[in-house]
């Protein structure tokens, strides 16, 4: 699935530059030497709705909150793309991929003293598998989980009944950040606003759902991964995300001084904030690109050739021009160009209204008196769902829109939010979906694509399962690349899903915000180097 909790979103990061495929750029800003103490106020777009690490928050804006209060086993490097340690110093996985061994580190604590064991990991990976589908950012890294066994105080064992080669990746992620004890005991449904204990550098203060997020930092701090400066406790003594959803009024607000860091920067902004120095944060997200997939349960969508000619249709260079700026990339497969794996099908994605034309004539669509094409007094119109939390959504499919019409397809754009897009999702009422979901893994594509997941898209495609499943039964990286590269043929030439363009992480910092990174998935880093003054 294009999970709503991902939804809108490599070298160390540089300034303002527009980012090349593979690269992330920033600056860092003038200052002197880290201080700690202060509080760093950042603009959201969306209130996060759950800052669960596991629910089904308001995308990126919902993990940029949960990351600050939760740790992960393993930690990817955004410099290399490589695991390194964090929770776990070490860990084994079985030839099979199935069988998945991890040493903790000693002394980690949770924020409310209680200590980080094996025991601890396998009562979150139960909790999650539990859980379910009320733990969507989550549970689709567990097909076909059987147990974690504890083999000692600091060794869990995690076991799969088929091979999971992506686990490990999945491990690094938020959504697999370890909460304690007092925080499992309590009901899925109350840990959305709930006062989360986990093993992060900052704690929650409150939560006013639609105004502020709060955190403050946690003492004793020590267990930070190598990828980060300052192993210690945070510089900051709290964060306060602000939630400010107008594009413009958060850009003012940075402007005016009273918060001094924003997330979401319109495109319309970045060259005045650009030309203004300001410090942006910028980093070409890896995973699934910014695409509209088809539900192949409609009658409509199931015809090969009506997905080909929505293809041929959008124009997605430009898109791109008039919609945002040269930061974003326009797509050249399903997997963005520094997504590991990555296969450039630019080919199969030209632009081409005449062939679409062709497409839908042969499909039996003809044109009717007022341009939508209609077959058996049907007309040929598509409800697209979507979600607001990436500034730019309406516009691209507003321009998508237009695009269509021209070849005789009416497109219909409906808006959710998070807990009403799942429902509707369930149901399989909608025709098409616009959504990305960003992962430094191609494996990203199973959980979007596979009929083994939640198969919200109802896709009948056996080479496609194949391809999906087998990337992530083998350990060989020679194979899974091969079974990747496969998958993302599959979805191009067969428009099970059509790629527009690469979404592209950028943070506005005003002089007083320091040390403010993005992660390998291209979301906020922890706060440990973050300062102000």
């Amino acid at each position: 699935m294009l999970a709503p909790v991902a939804w809108l979103a490599a070298a160390p990061l540089a300034l303002a530059a527009c980012g090349q495929a593979g690269t992330a750029e920033t600056s860092t800003a003038g200052g002197g030497a880290p201080r700690s103490g202060g509080t760093l106020t950042f603009g959201l777009s969306t209130d996060p709705i759950s800052i669960n690490p596991r629910g089904a928050g308001a995308g990126n804006d919902a993990l940029y909150v949960s990351r600050q209060l939760v740790d992960s086993l393993t930690e990817q490097d955004p410099a290399t793309g490589k695991l390194i340690p964090w929770l776990a110093t070490k860990w084994e996985a079985s030839a099979d991929a199935k069988t998945f061994t991890f040493t903790l580190r000693d002394g980690v604590t949770f924020s409310d003293g209680t200590p980080l064991t094996a025991q601890s990991v396998k009562d979150n990976f139960d909790d999650i598998v539990k859980a379910g589908a009320k733990a969507p950012s989550s549970i689709i890294y567990f097909t076909g989980y059987k147990a974690t066994e504890v083999v000692d105080k600091l060794t869990a064992k995690v076991e799969f009944t088929t091979p999971n080669a992506a686990f490990l990746q999945a491990g690094s992620t938020a959504a697999l950040g370890l909460l304690g004890p007092s925080t499992l005991a309590k009901p899925v449904e109350e840990r959305d606003t709930a006062n989360l204990v986990g093993t992060g550098p900052f704690t929650l203060d409150h939560y006013t759902k639609n105004s502020e997020v709060v955190l403050k930092k946690r003492t004793g701090y020590s267990w930070a991964p190598a990828d980060r400066k300052h192993q210690g406790d945070a510089y900051l003594d709290s964060v306060a995300f602000k939630i400010i959803p107008e594009a413009g009024v958060r850009t003012g607000a940075l402007q005016s001084g009273q918060i001094a860091a924003i997330g979401t920067v319109p495109p319309q902004n970045v060259q005045v904030l650009r030309g203004g120095g300001y410090t942006l944060v910028v980093r070409p997200n890896p995973g699934n690109v910014f695409s509209l997939t088809s539900n192949e349960s409609r009658p409509k969508l199931k015809d090969v050739r009506v997905r080909q000619a929505l293809a041929k249709a959008i124009n997605a260079q430009e898109v791109r021009d008039t919609v945002l700026t040269p930061d974003f990339a326009v797509a050249t497969s399903i997997l963005a160009r520094t997504t590991p794996d990555w296969t450039d099908l630019s080919g199969a994605l030209a632009y081409d209204p005449e062939a679409a034309k062709k497409l839908l004539d042969e499909a039996g669509w003809t044109p009717g008196a007022d341009g939508v094409r209609e077959k058996d007094g049907e007309k040929l119109s598509l409800v697209t769902t979507w979600l607001s939390n990436f500034g730019p959504n309406q516009s691209a499919l507003e321009l998508i829109q237009q695009q269509l019409t021209k070849v005789g397809v009416k497109l219909e754009l409906q808006t959710y939010t998070v807990p009403e897009l799942l429902q509707v999702y369930a149901k399989g009422t909608f025709d098409l979906a616009w959504g990305n979901l960003s992962r430094a893994d191609g494996d990203v594509l199973r959980t979007n694509y596979s009929t083994a997941g939640t198969n919200y898209y109802r896709i009948d495609d056996a080479e496609l399962e194949d391809a999906l499943l087998g990337q992530q039964a083998t350990a060989d990286p020679a194979k899974r690349a091969g079974h990747i590269q496969q998958a993302q043929k599959l979805i191009v030439e067969r428009a099970h899903s059509i790629p527009v363009f690469e979404l592209t992480t950028i943070l506005a910092l005003s002089s007083k915000a320091h040390g403010i990174t993005l992660g390998a998935d291209s979301r906020l880093q922890q706060l440990n180097d973050a300062w102000v003054g």
